[in-house]
């Protein structure tokens, strides 16, 4: 098996093509990249920009270059010497426009009759043999089953077809051959369109979260496997690809069995696993990956440059705004439950269905509470039954605990739930990670702005600050279990980029300075929420500076809009409160229009500029150098201020990158693209050091200000809450370096360990042997 030595995201549009791609291959060469990752690549939905709504198994995405495109990067990446890691989608496909998906198409005409209709979760019988579509608005059906307005019955090139304002749907054959008007035809199909409402209780098939456009497909099924797979295979029997990212794994019937088929399938190749961590949790070493795509190594990194000392005064800044001291865990609970019991009610609902043919020992209502109280309990995101069987047990006992009245019927549930050969232990298992993504990362991470840093996908916000022995102790565990895994600090799902964070993060060091601009903020701009409003002042803080201000107006206000409507306390995406959205978006306005709000924030940026851009330095080395393989979001190499979807989803400008590589232009941030030059460049060239993991003793007055470990021969070295050292100094603190003569590559300058005189130019430093 190859494997990589770092990778470099790339997310590819109609903009920014294959053939786009192929063409920046040589910059990515000379930064020290070993693969270029690729965002998807199947057919998708018309106008996707991200490429996760697969409409098509069998060939590529002709806007985003098709076979020819990887074709031609293929052989680029060959010629430089380069490896290609593509990202997959087994779990679902888009079928918003049902004509761009074959097989959803086909499902729709002869129901159960398709061929097709293996390969989607449905349940035909609460449907009473239809497939419920949510889509009719509330201005065009009086009464559910009645007359729908603006449905049409329309001739096609292919025959007959409903047509529901600009959605097309297929005609069941000898359905429409009598002269009947649209809502008859309608009644004879293997599909019946609903109001949206109804998917939040009344859908019947399995989807991508409560993404009703993405239906979920059963790769465990073989022979939906191998038809779904025909194009990945293809990819390694031709020698196109050396490896593949796996999308949303947990929402698989079996994780593992779909990695050991996919190994069989691809020989063995490199494979990563999109699965998210909870702390304490780990990976099954039983699965056939290389492990995570990193976001339990960005949650480390973040923290161990958080100053611990800060956590009392943002507690009690959260609390004086929030009312109250939050209760983390109680939070969560509570949006999870609110999740279960609304916008994924329908998969509560379908458990309950199928917990009731096993056993009637339980009402269904009861059933469906139990069900949504074990959900909303669920410690992490699944179980893989027999494996993670403590983490139902934990679910259990919370669910007693906060539900003492649902005793009787956890009883009964307990035996069902904890058989993995039984479907409702099977359908739970694929549900709790949805309830946990919904409740926590697209809510909760919004009600919560004490350190928004540590809101991210992968990390547990009530966790605030981690010592340095303890990153020691865990990259020596994660050397030993998974030395291959990806590390990474921005993606394309992370809420905040990781510059951003960086500076974020520096409020821990300046409580108190953090807290007087606050106030100052909100007296100029009151918000009715005033801790959404540390939130948002926390983004505006970490994109300030970015763009041009027409630009960064957008993007905040995109910003302002998805956070509150996700927060949904206040507003949501359904029914909007026009009055607190305008409060919001004022306050965005005010910091670019209003002098004084805009003072505020300037002064605010000066004073934790050069703490975040050492934060910022010290987070890239760390995660170019611990044990694993550093990825690079695109565009990352520079600054990376964006927010959320899809503001982190911009194009990039590369003729800038590669200018500032090759020395013809400058950029506040070429220190970075230095940094991650250097350090790429010698684990590509040079990964016999960095095959191994030792702490490096630290030894005088600021030694809790450095971060040192060796690999084998490079050593890294990290400065760690700035401004704090800004006080004192580096004075006489040292390394313990290893015998021999070193030099930091990233000055070309020898050192003795001495860390006044190392780190005087730049807060980080890569070192190996002179000899």
């Amino acid at each position: 098996m190859r494997i990589p030595t770092s990778t470099y995201r790339f997310q590819l549009s109609d903009d920014f093509d294959l053939f786009e791609a192929t063409r920046r291959l040589p910059y990515l060469y000379e930064l020290g990249v070993d693969w270029v990752y690729l965002s998807p690549l199947l057919a998708s939905e018309p106008g996707s920009t991200h490429g996760y709504d697969v409409a098509s198994h069998e060939h590529l995405d002709p806007s985003r270059g098709g076979e020819e495109g990887l074709a031609a990067l293929s052989a680029e990446a060959r010629r430089l010497g380069m490896g290609v890691l593509v990202d997959i989608v087994p779990n679902h496909v888009g079928v918003a426009e049902p004509a761009e998906d074959s097989w959803w198409w086909d499902v729709l005409r002869l129901g159960r009759d398709s061929e097709h209709a293996a390969a989607f979760d449905v349940d035909w019988a609460a449907g009473e043999g239809r497939i419920r579509i949510p889509v009719v608005g509330d201005d065009d059906q009086a009464e559910p089953g009645g007359p729908i307005a603006n449905l049409r019955l329309v001739d096609s090139p292919d025959g007959p077809e409903l047509v529901y304002h600009d959605h097309h749907y297929p005609v069941a054959p000898g359905t429409a051959d009598d002269g009947a008007d649209a809502d008859t035809v309608h009644g004879r199909q293997h599909y019946e369109l609903v109001n949206w409402h109804l998917a939040d209780d009344e859908l019947n098939y399995r989807r991508f979260f409560a993404v009703n456009t993405l239906a979920a497909v059963r790769v465990e099924d073989p022979e939906v496997f191998a038809q779904s797979h025909v194009e990945v295979r293809r990819w390694f029997t031709e020698g196109l690809v050396d490896g593949l990212r796996v999308d949303h794994p947990d929402g698989l019937r079996d994780p593992q069995r779909y990695l050991d088929d996919l190994a069989a399938l691809t020989g063995g190749a490199y494979v990563l696993v999109e699965k998210i961590l909870e702390p304490g949790e780990a990976l099954p070493s039983s699965w056939a990956t290389a492990g995570t795509t990193g976001y339990d190594a960005l949650a480390v990194v973040d923290r161990v440059l958080t100053d611990p000392a800060g956590q009392a005064a943002l507690d009690a800044l959260e609390a004086r705004l929030r009312g109250a001291p939050v209760d983390w865990a109680a939070l969560v609970h509570g949006t999870k439950r609110q999740v279960a019991d609304t916008i994924l009610h329908s998969e509560v609902r379908r458990i309950t269905r199928e917990v009731r043919r096993v056993t009637d020992a339980a009402s269904f209502a009861d059933v469906e509470d139990a069900v949504a109280e074990l959900l909303a309990c669920f410690p992490v995101y699944r179980s893989y039954l027999p494996e993670g069987r403590e983490h139902l047990d934990e679910a259990f006992a919370l669910a007693r605990e906060h539900r003492p009245d649902l005793g009787a019927t956890l009883d009964v549930l307990l035996p069902v739930l904890s058989d993995p050969w039984l479907q409702p232990a099977r359908r739970f298992q694929q549900t709790s990670g949805m309830v946990m993504a919904k409740g926590v990362e697209d809510c909760a991470f919004y009600r919560w702005s004490r350190l928004t840093s540590l809101n991210e996908v992968g990390g547990d916000p009530s966790i605030f600050a981690l010592p340095v022995e303890e990153l020691h102790a865990r990259m020596w565990e994660r050397q030993q279990d998974w030395p291959h895994a990806m590390v990474t600090l921005s993606t394309h799902d992370t809420k905040r980029g990781e510059d951003v964070r960086a500076r974020i993060t520096v409020l821990a060091e300046m409580p108190q300075a953090w807290e007087q601009a606050l106030d100052r903020l909100l007296e100029l701009v009151p918000l009715p929420d005033p801790g959404f409003g540390a939130l948002l002042w926390q983004a505006v803080l970490g994109a300030w500076g970015s763009s041009p201000d027409d630009e960064l107006r957008r993007r905040l206000h995109g910003y302002a809009e998805k956070a509150m409507r996700e927060a949904g306390d206040r507003t949501t995406w359904t029914e909007p409160d026009e009055d607190y959205e305008a409060a919001v978006h004022a306050a965005v306005d005010a910091a670019l229009d209003r002098a004084e709000v805009r003072q505020v924030v300037d002064d605010l940026v000066a004073l934790v500029d050069a703490p975040a851009r050492s934060n910022a330095l010290a987070a890239k080395l760390l995660a170019c150098t611990i044990p694993g393989v550093p990825d690079v979001y695109q565009g990352s190499e520079l600054w990376e201020q964006s927010l959320v979807d899809p503001d982190n989803r911009r194009p990039v400008d590369y003729d800038h990158r590669a200018a500032v590589l090759a020395g013809t232009a400058d950029d506040p941030a070429a220190a970075k693209l230095r940094v991650l030059r250097t350090a790429l460049t010698l684990r590509r060239e040079r990964p016999d050091l960095f095959t191994a993991y030792a702490p490096v003793p630290v030894e005088g007055p600021a030694a809790d200000h450095a971060i040192a470990f060796d690999r084998g021969g490079a050593i890294t070295v990290a400065t760690r809450l700035p401004v704090g050292l800004a006080a004192t100094g580096w004075a006489e603190t040292t390394l313990a370096l290893p015998p021999g003569r070193w030099r930091d590559l990233i000055t070309d300058r020898p050192t003795d360990g001495r860390l006044a005189d190392l780190l005087a130019t730049h807060p980080v430093a890569l070192l190996t042997r002179e000899d």
